[in-house]
């Protein structure tokens, strides 16, 4: 347990906690009920995915964080979302061979304690893989702050999927990701 925050992370079966880390994700990012049924079918279908990691955070003996993610596949719903965005500028080679992190989300109450940081850490050092993308709200937000500062770097920005009105950016990273605490040099270092 992390002595700092109070917090336990570690490996979680995520069929079995999806119903918890929906919760989780509904608080964090402001899913209706209706959004969190819909969510909860789809991480159901992720986590019979060759490769998904998936760690929760405790604290108290609740859940209070989440992340998963998984070796990207073109196949994938999101892969062929965003192709088209990556291939025009050029990124089409960060479809393949990488791990994506599909999901990442932490109570208002923790944030800002690095709870986020280490389940994205922890997931991409067991990925196996040398580079990780996701994909973010495309606005200034503490996450993008987070991204960033572990290394991830725009790859597409202005991505619209379907069904909602949020544009998103679409950031990659090579791994092992940064330190948390690094700053600055936003752009340094090539993606290709």
């Amino acid at each position: 347990m992390d002595q700092l925050t109070g917090v336990t992370i570690g490996p979680i079966d995520l069929a079995a906690w999806a119903p918890q880390a929906l919760e989780v994700q509904a608080v964090a990012f402001g899913l209706t009920p209706e959004e969190v049924a819909v969510r909860l079918h789809i991480v159901g279908r992720h986590a019979l995915q060759p490769g998904v990691i998936a760690l929760g955070a405790m604290s108290g003996g609740r859940l209070v964080g989440f992340g998963y993610g998984m070796p990207n596949h073109r196949e994938h719903w999101w892969s062929t979302v965003i192709e088209p965005h990556l291939t025009a500028r050029g990124y089409e080679d960060w479809l393949d061979g990488v791990f994506a992190v599909t999901e990442l989300h932490v109570l208002p109450e923790f944030q800002g304690q690095g709870v986020g940081s280490r389940i994205i850490r922890t997931l991409c050092e067991r990925s196996g893989l040398d580079r990780s993308i996701l994909s973010a709200i495309d606005a200034e937000t503490p996450a993008r702050r987070l991204y960033r500062a572990l290394g991830y770097q725009d790859l597409a920005r202005a991505v619209r999927f379907p069904a909602t009105d949020r544009l998103y950016a679409v950031m990659g990273a090579r791994l092992p990701l940064r330190g948390a605490a690094v700053r600055g040099s936003q752009g340094a270092g090539e993606l290709q």
